[in-house]
């Protein structure tokens, strides 16, 4: 630690540490201390020169205003100090101005002097009161001294000691003004950049609590929409069921008829049962977080039998399925992740494509990663639905056979693909069709 810094720590502990002391009551211990410091050279020097009573003054003075600085600091009675300082101050300045010459030695130097230091120090409305009294102060001495000079005899006994007491009291003076300016500008700044400290904390947490109270909204806004889907698009497939059933037993049906109502009522079971599993997929997800178990996987292997059941259903429908994966492709993957989020694609290409399309499954090498493309010619997605269809803001719609969605299933296909470290995207032009592809790092 330098000197310089030694000295500073040292006037810090002896005035007081901002955490402890307010400004103005540091302000004050350094005001006590520079005066006890200047009033005992001022003993010095009115001794040296003669003047016995001023030297008697400063002395009793450097007394009082150690008791004052010893009460504050050490007490903890700042106001009541700060008061009597103030009292006493300027009546000192009012008594030297008597002892020391009047108007022809300094004692309007200290005076002017008093008037800032009080106002330092003393709370700001108390500041007219002071200013009041000082001006009063000098108004009143000088007129004294005007009509009656023999109150206020000249007390020096040459030309040589009126020229040093007047220099030395200015330099005083200037030094005090310097250093409490100074103390103050010093101080100010670091208050100030304490409350802008504090004010960016402050900013930093509203913004926190900002952010929070988004994601609660999104967190209740997504209960919403799974409350919604709860209540809607299930209740009514499920309805649908019992209507059927009730079909069946109060009605009696022939063999044709119970046929087809047993192919409607497995093909609303199916769909029934792909709506719930994307719901609890995905409500298991939001409730217990993603845990992924990330490895160098066969991109072939693990999608082989995914894409052959969905063959087999694309079939059904009438819809021809292809797909080719070069069985050497090696990617970074949760395979159990991987196979989900295929499906789900493959699933809504056979969704939303008509009896006779055609559904294409390919990769390729794009710089380090491998692209998966899920591409089909059916009737697209709608311009104004496209750029929520990764959101829980996706509107769930119904395929060309009437199937019906959930309006999950690309949710969790953007956020299981990202938990993976992929990336998925999609082009559609109603009409002509969709290409859905993701981006998985390669192995």
């Amino acid at each position: 630690m330098s000197f310089r810094e030694k000295v500073i720590a040292l006037w810090t502990r002896i005035t007081g540490k901002p955490s402890a002391f307010q400004l103005e009551f540091r302000i004050f211990h350094s005001v006590c201390l520079t005066t006890i410091l200047a009033l005992s050279y001022s003993v010095c020097f009115t001794l040296s020169i003669n003047l016995y009573v001023p030297a008697l003054i400063c002395t009793l003075v450097c007394i009082i205003f150690l008791y004052l600085y010893y009460r504050s600091r050490f007490k903890g009675k700042m106001h009541h100090s700060i008061l009597l300082w103030a009292i006493l101050i300027n009546v000192l300045s009012i008594i030297n101005y008597f002892f020391n010459s009047g108007i022809k030695g300094p004692a309007d130097f200290f005076i002017g002097l008093t008037i800032l230091l009080v106002i330092a120090i003393t709370p700001r409305k108390q500041h007219a009161i002071w200013l009041s009294i000082s001006i009063t102060s000098v108004l009143v001495l000088h007129a004294i001294e005007y009509y009656y000079p023999a109150l206020v005899p000249d007390a020096y006994l040459s030309r040589t000691t009126y020229f040093f007491d007047k220099t030395s009291a200015c330099l005083v003076v200037i030094i005090m003004v310097y250093f409490t300016t100074k103390y103050i500008r010093r101080n100010y700044s670091y208050e100030k950049r304490q409350a802008e400290e504090k004010t960016q904390a402050i900013k930093e947490q509203n913004q926190f609590i900002l952010s929070q109270n988004e994601q609660l909204a999104q967190i209740n806004s997504e209960k919403n929409k799974l409350l919604s889907i709860i209540a809607h698009d299930l209740r009514a497939p499920l309805s649908n069921i019992q209507n059927y059933l009730e079909l069946v037993t109060e009605y009696g049906l022939n063999k044709k008829e119970r046929e087809v109502v047993e192919v409607d009522l497995l093909d609303i079971t199916r769909n029934t049962l792909g709506m719930l599993s994307k719901l609890l997929v995905w409500s298991k997800s939001q409730m217990e977080g993603v845990r992924v178990k990330l490895g160098d996987v066969n991109l072939y292997a693990v999608l082989i039998n995914t894409l052959e059941l969905e063959r087999i259903l694309a079939l059904k429908k009438g819809i021809i399925l292809s797909y080719l994966i070069d069985p050497l492709i090696i990617v970074v993957a949760d395979s159990d992740m991987l196979q989900l989020v295929v499906r789900n694609l493959v699933s809504n290409a056979i969704k939303f494509t008509q009896v006779g399309g055609v559904i294409d499954i390919s990769t390729e090498m794009v710089l380090n990663e491998y692209k998966i493309c899920v591409r089909d010619n059916g009737h697209g997605i709608a311009f104004d639905q496209q750029p929520d269809i990764f959101s829980l803001r996706a509107k769930s719609t119904f395929g060309t056979s009437n199937e019906k969605g959930v309006g999950l299933g690309l949710l969790l296909c953007k956020e299981f693909t990202e938990q993976q470290g992929g990336r998925i995207g999609f082009e559609s032009t109603p009409g002509k069709g969709s290409t859905f592809f993701i981006y998985m790092p390669t192995g």
